[in-house]
């Protein structure tokens, strides 16, 4: 019994003096350590402000330059890191190494999510599209409400939200009308009638909506000669969020405009020849 409690005794000095060994060696290390964190912890924070206000004063767009602050505080902290670590004698080199391996198996295996990063920074530093511009790819239209790194998100009239990966929008052809897009209609008249006069009419009638805008402006001409009537064309630019309502709001008035001036709107005519033998 003696015996053990001598050993007990024997182990707390040997820990003891191993705990005060270890203060006394490296009391000041540790105390600089602590030191050069915490002034590295100001110094990252006060950096990444910095470039979020240099970026600001630049008008760089939002998401970019939170990235970039956010890339400055994270690299200064990670050489603060290092500094800190070597105040104990302990070498980075491994972690260094160990920490490139990790990061090419995960490149790796996260190539795809990367690639929509990489592509979302493209997108934000050429700028082909900003917020609420109209832009069409690969069939897709719609109102751009969102760009962030990895996707970005369209709105359409019937308020759906579509969200599309980044790497299928950099490489591909892009269609931004801005704010607007354009409507092609067109209503055929009979050979009889007068097109000047129903070129008049759908111009008044484009006219009495405030949506469509004076400039660009809007374009009215004869289409094709077909068979059975004179195909009047008519071009114009609408808010892309009230497409479909003016629409059809323009070929309902555009229609009573040439009933009521009694321009004819013929059908498809087909004429048969019977041959007796």
């Amino acid at each position: 019994m003696e015996q053990e409690i001598q050993n007990e005794l024997e182990t707390i000095t040997r820990l003891t003096n191993m705990v005060i060994d270890f203060f006394v060696n490296y009391s000041f290390q540790v105390i600089g350590a602590i030191i050069i964190f915490l002034l590295g912890l100001f110094v990252a924070r006060s950096l990444a402000k910095f470039a979020l206000k240099l970026c600001e004063k630049h008008s760089i767009d939002v998401t970019l330059s939170l990235f970039i602050a956010s890339t400055v505080k994270l690299l200064i902290i990670a050489m603060i890191l290092v500094i800190c670590l070597g105040k104990f004698g302990i070498s980075v080199a491994p972690f260094v190494a160990a920490i490139g391996a990790i990061s090419l198996s995960a490149g790796l295996a996260l190539q795809g999510v990367f690639s929509n990063y990489g592509a979302g920074f493209t997108i934000i530093l050429t700028r082909p599209f900003v917020v609420e511009n109209t832009i069409e790819i690969n069939g897709i239209s719609g109102i751009v409400k969102e760009i962030k790194l990895a996707y970005t998100v369209l709105s359409t009239e019937d308020g759906e939200m579509i969200t599309i990966p980044n790497k299928h929008i950099v490489g591909e052809v892009i269609t931004n009308s801005f704010e607007y897009k354009v409507v092609e209609a067109s209503i055929g008249i009979s050979y009889d009638s007068e097109p000047e006069q129903a070129i008049e009419l759908i111009s008044q009638c484009l006219e009495g909506f405030d949506e469509i805008p004076e400039s660009p402006a809007p374009q009215i001409g004869i289409e094709v000669f077909a068979d059975s009537s004179v195909n009047i064309a008519y071009r114009y630019w609408v808010p892309t969020e009230r497409f479909f309502e003016v629409q059809y709001q323009v070929n309902l008035s555009v229609f009573n405009a040439l009933k009521q001036a009694q321009i004819d709107i013929p059908f498809p005519q087909r004429e048969v020849m019977l041959k007796q033998a």
